[in-house]
């Protein structure tokens, strides 16, 4: 994520965008991040069915105040109801990345942040 988060800040778009993902940030992340969103959109989370604001003129990301602290819970996104309704329909689970070996194993038991993200046999 810190590869993502120095490309805005290199486009001097840090001060002016905020990062929403369900990816981790290391300690060297900057600018206005939100991270460990969860349900992950792997696994057909909310995060999945929103698109950016480049990409649909007005589908802004509300950022409550209370994001700036761990204890936030929500956020809220300005898009249709119906949009996302319609994506949600069309979304299909992603293909396994691994099929054989230890990481195959892995992405088959891991549990998302949301409950802990430990496995589960």
């Amino acid at each position: 994520m810190l590869a993502v988060t120095g490309a805005m800040k290199g486009a001097v778009c840090g001060l002016d965008c905020a990062l929403i993902t369900d990816g981790r940030f290391s300690g060297g992340t900057h600018g206005f991040c939100v991270g460990h969103v969860a349900p992950e959109a792997a696994d057909g989370g909310p995060i999945a069915f929103v698109e950016g604001v480049a990409v649909i003129p007005g589908e802004v990301t509300v950022i409550p105040s209370e994001a700036l602290s761990s204890r936030a819970k929500s956020l809220s996104s300005r898009a249709k109801s119906r949009d996302l309704a319609k994506r949600c329909k069309n979304w299909k689970l992603p293909e396994p990345r691994y099929i054989s070996g230890f990481l195959a194993k892995y992405a088959k038991l891991a549990q998302g942040a949301e409950v802990g993200a430990i496995t589960n046999f």
